[in-house]
C-alpha cells in the first residue's frame, strides 16, 4: 500500500471498497491548484479486490501526488464520496508543509440538513500533497537499546516545545535537530526513554475564532497534535532541513543519535480518531476514501459515534482498519527504528463497530503478539471519553498502562488529604491492588505525577484551580479536579516561606516517583519548574505558555541536581524497580512509633518502610504528609552497620541529598525527626575501617 519506487517508476496502491472512480494526480509544487498529470485508474485493469493500483513510469523520489475518488454520496448510508476533494494517501510516508491547508472550504455539509454545500468546489492549492520517498538511510549499524522496564525512566516532551524558546540556545529551535542538540542534557539527567507527543502528520492550523474575553479574532493552534491525518508521515514542520522528504531523514537521524546515547524513543500515537472531526468536519483522507469502513457510524449513519471527545471514532476493529494500524506500527519500528508506543485513549481499540467493548479485543492482542512488534514497549492510556476505564485489565501482560490512580493518590497524599495512607503505600509498592488480579506486575504500571495533560509539577504546587482563560473556552476546558494546592497564594510569589514549601513538595513528588516500583515517567521541564501559568489544558498554546523556558534551569539548578541524583539513586538500588511485587521478606511497613502504621485512621499521614536490599544493605523510607514534625523510631540494624542519611526533602538545598559514600552517619541514633511535609531515605550498610563520613552537615570527620 502507498507509493513505492519500483524499477524505473513507482507503484501506487490505495484501498477503497465503495469507490467507483479513482484518479491519481501528480503535482510539481505543493501550492499547485492544478495537477501536472492525471492518471485515471481503470476499474478492470487497475483494481484487485478492494485495492486500486497503478505503476507509473518515470516517477522518482520527491514526486508529489494525491487522489480523487468518486462513489456514492449517500450520507444516510455512510458514504461521503466527493470527487471535488483532493485526498491524502493514508499510507503516505511524507506530506508537504502547507501552512494554510485548513483555510480551504471548511465544511462539506450544511449543519442543519447535512446536505452537500458549495465546499464541493476544489481547494487543491490549499491541500498538502503526498510525497514519494525512498527508504534509503545509513543507520550505521543502529541497534535498539532495549532497556528492560526495570531500568526504564521515561521523559515525556513535545518536539517543538522542548527547544522552541529562545533560551534553549540551540541552532535549530523547535525541530528534530534541535531536540538532538539537547541529547547531552537528557543523558546527564539520567533518563533512558524519550516519549514524544504526536509526530504523525497533523494540521496545526484551525479556523480563526473570536476570543470570548477580548472579542478579537485569534488563531487556535493544534499544538499538541492529537488530530493525526498521516499515520506514516513524520511531522513536516518539525524538520529543520525542509519538508520535501527531509523530515523523514531528519527523524531517522534523531532516532539513531538517541540510540547512540542509550536513549529509547517512544511515540505517542492516536489511533482512536482522526483530524476529520464529525459530520461537519473537513474531508482530508479517510472520509473521502471509504467513510463507512474507517469510522464508527451512529445508527443515523450521517453521524459518527464519538468515544474520543473529538467528533469521530476510528473503526479500529474492522479488519481493514486493524490491518492499517498494524502496518503503521510495523513501519515505525522497521523503517524508523522506534522502540515503543503510547496509545492515546487505548480503550477505543477494544470497541466493536457498534461501540461495544469486546471481552477479548483482537487488535490489542494482535499488536502484543505481532512478530515484528514483539520486543517494543507498549503503553496504553487504558480509558476513553465514553466511560471505559480498564486500568489494570487492559489486554494482556505485554501491555503497560498509564497509572492514573497513581497520579491522583500520590497528589492527594502529599496535599494532606485524609484516608490516603494505605493507597499511598500500595502505589509505592507497584499498585498490586490494581494489577495483580489480572496477572500483571509492577512493570505494567507507568507511574507519573504530571504529564502533558494537566498541570506541570510547578503549577501543581502553585495553583489551587486551573487558569485556562487564554484557550478561549471561558475556562470550561480542562479538568476541574487537579488535587493541587497553592500553599498560601495563587500563582507566582516572592514569599520565601511559600516558595520553600513549594520546593519541598516538588522534591517529595520526585522522591516518591523515583522510589516506587513500576516505571517512572517525568514531564519534560518539571526538573527545573517549567510553568504554564496555571493552564492545565495547553493543547492550543504554541507559545511561551507551553515552551520550555531554559532560563529556569539556571534558576533551579539545585532542583535539577536533586532529580538527577534521585534517578541515579534508583539505578543504584535495583530493589526499588524489580519487576515483581514486594514480598513480606523484602519490605516491612512501620509507623512513627515503630509498630504497624495506622492504616485505617483517617488522620494518619505518616509511615515508613524498611526495605531489605541484601545481607549488607537496607533502606528506610520515611514519609510525613502532616503539618507537624514527627519523630520516627529507627529499626535496629546488624552489628557493624549504621543508618546513614541519603535524602531529606525538609533540609535546605545542598544538605538535602548526599552522593554515594558521602552520606551523613546517624551515630547511635534511635529516632529521626522528619519535618512537616517531608520525606527521607536512610541507608544501612557496613562501616569500613577508614570510613570518612559527614558527622554534622557540612563537616567531614573520621570514625572507626
Amino acid at each position: 500500500m502507498g507509493a513505492h519506487i519500483h524499477g524505473e517508476g513507482a507503484n501506487f496502491a490505495l484501498f477503497s471498497r465503495h469507490a467507483r472512480r479513482v484518479h491519481l494526480e501528480l503535482f510539481e509544487l505543493p501550492e499547485d491548484a492544478e495537477p501536472a498529470r492525471v492518471i485515471r485508474l481503470d476499474p478492470f485493469r487497475n483494481r484487485t479486490g478492494d485495492v486500486w493500483h497503478v505503476w507509473v513510469n518515470g516517477i522518482r523520489p520527491g514526486q508529489l501526488y494525491a487522489y480523487r475518488l468518486d462513489g456514492p454520496c449517500q450520507p444516510e448510508e455512510g458514504h461521503r464520496f466527493n470527487f471535488h476533494k483532493l485526498l491524502l494517501d493514508p499510507y503516505a510516508r511524507a506530506i508537504t508543509l502547507n501552512s494554510n491547508w485548513d483555510y480551504g472550504p471548511a465544511r462539506d455539509y450544511d449543519p442543519s440538513t447535512l446536505e452537500l454545500t458549495r465546499s464541493m468546489l476544489d481547494s487543491a492549492d490549499a491541500m498538502p500533497k503526498c510525497i514519494v520517498i525512498q527508504d534509503d538511510f545509513d543507520w550505521q549499524d543502529d541497534l535498539p537499546p532495549r532497556h528492560p522496564w526495570s531500568k526504564t525512566v521515561i521523559y515525556e516532551t513535545h518536539v517543538r516545545g522542548f527547544t522552541r524558546h529562545p533560551s534553549a540556545d540551540v541552532m535549530h529551535p523547535g525541530t528534530y535537530r534541535g531536540l538532538m542538540e539537547k541529547i547531552p542534557y537528557l543523558k546527564e539527567l539520567g533518563v533512558t526513554a524519550l516519549e514524544l507527543m504526536p509526530v504523525h502528520e497533523f494540521n496545526e492550523r484551525q479556523l480563526p475564532e473570536i476570543h470570548p474575553l477580548t472579542g478579537e479574532s485569534f488563531t487556535v493552534y493544534n499544538y499538541w497534535g492529537y488530530n493525526s491525518v498521516g499515520y506514516f508521515a513524520p511531522k513536516a514542520s518539525y524538520s529543520s532541513a525542509g519538508s520535501q522528504r527531509q523530515q523523514v531523514r531528519e527523524f531517522k537521524t534523531l532516532v539513531r543519535t538517541l540510540h547512540q546515547a542509550g536513549i529509547e524513543v517512544i511515540l505517542d500515537v492516536v489511533f482512536n480518531h482522526t483530524a476529520e472531526g464529525n459530520e461537519l468536519g473537513p474531508t482530508l483522507s479517510f472520509r473521502g476514501i471509504d467513510n463507512s469502513i474507517y469510522y464508527m457510524l451512529a445508527d443515523d449513519k450521517r453521524r459518527y459515534r464519538n468515544y474520543s471527545g473529538t467528533g469521530n471514532t476510528f473503526n479500529a476493529n474492522h479488519p481493514v482498519v486493524r490491518g492499517y494500524i498494524l502496518d503503521s506500527l510495523r513501519y515505525w519500528v522497521v523503517e524508523m527504528h522506534v522502540d515503543g508506543f503510547r496509545f492515546d485513549l487505548a480503550s477505543i481499540l477494544g470497541r466493536d463497530c457498534d461501540g461495544k467493548l469486546l471481552a477479548n479485543a483482537p487488535l490489542p492482542a494482535q499488536i502484543a503478539e505481532d512478530p515484528v512488534l514483539r520486543n517494543v514497549k507498549l503503553i496504553a492510556e487504558a480509558w476513553d471519553i465514553a466511560g471505559a476505564y480498564e486500568l489494570g485489565t487492559f489486554s494482556e501482560r505485554r501491555w503497560s498502562e498509564w497509572n492514573g490512580r497513581y497520579r491522583d493518590d500520590i497528589r492527594r497524599f502529599w496535599r494532606g488529604d485524609e484516608g490516603m495512607l494505605g493507597v499511598f503505600a500500595s502505589r509505592i509498592c507497584g499498585s498490586a491492588d490494581i494489577y495483580a488480579v489480572s496477572g500483571k506486575g509492577p512493570e505494567n504500571s507507568i507511574n507519573f505525577v504530571t504529564c502533558h495533560d494537566g498541570f506541570t509539577l510547578n503549577d501543581l504546587v502553585s495553583y489551587s484551580r486551573k487558569h485556562n482563560e487564554a484557550n478561549g473556552e471561558h475556562n470550561c476546558d480542562g479538568t476541574d479536579e487537579n488535587y493541587s494546592a497553592n500553599y498560601g497564594t495563587e500563582g507566582e510569589t516572592s514569599d520565601a516561606i511559600i516558595e520553600m514549601m513549594r520546593e519541598r513538595q516538588i522534591k517529595n513528588f520526585f522522591l516518591t516517583l523515583l522510589i516506587s516500583r513500576g516505571v517512572p515517567m517525568l514531564l519534560g521541564g518539571d526538573e527545573f519548574r517549567r510553568t504554564q501559568g496555571g493552564n492545565n489544558n495547553a493543547y492550543c498554546q504554541d507559545n511561551e505558555t507551553s515552551w520550555c523556558d531554559w532560563r529556569c534551569l539556571e534558576k533551579h539548578a539545585r532542583l535539577f541536581r536533586f532529580v538527577q541524583s534521585m534517578i541515579a539513586f534508583r539505578h543504584a538500588h535495583p530493589v526499588l524497580s524489580r519487576e515483581s511485587f514486594y514480598t513480606s521478606e523484602e519490605i516491612l511497613w512501620l509507623g512513627p512509633q515503630g509498630g504497624p502504621p495506622e492504616w485505617h485512621h483517617p488522620h494518619a499521614k505518616q509511615c515508613a518502610c524498611l526495605i531489605r536490599e541484601d545481607a549488607e544493605h537496607a533502606l528506610l523510607l520515611m514519609f510525613n504528609a502532616g503539618a507537624d514534625a514527627v519523630d520516627f523510631h529507627l529499626p535496629p540494624v546488624a552489628s557493624g552497620m549504621r543508618w546513614r542519611l541519603v535524602v531529606d526533602t525538609g533540609h535546605e538545598a545542598l544538605q538535602d541529598l548526599f552522593a554515594a559514600e558521602t552520606e551523613h552517619v546517624l551515630k547511635d541514633a534511635t529516632t529521626y525527626q522528619l519535618s512537616m511535609r517531608s520525606s527521607a531515605i536512610l541507608l544501612a550498610r557496613q562501616c569500613a575501617q577508614h570510613d570518612y563520613v559527614t558527622r554534622a552537615m557540612g563537616e567531614n570527620s573520621c570514625r572507626e
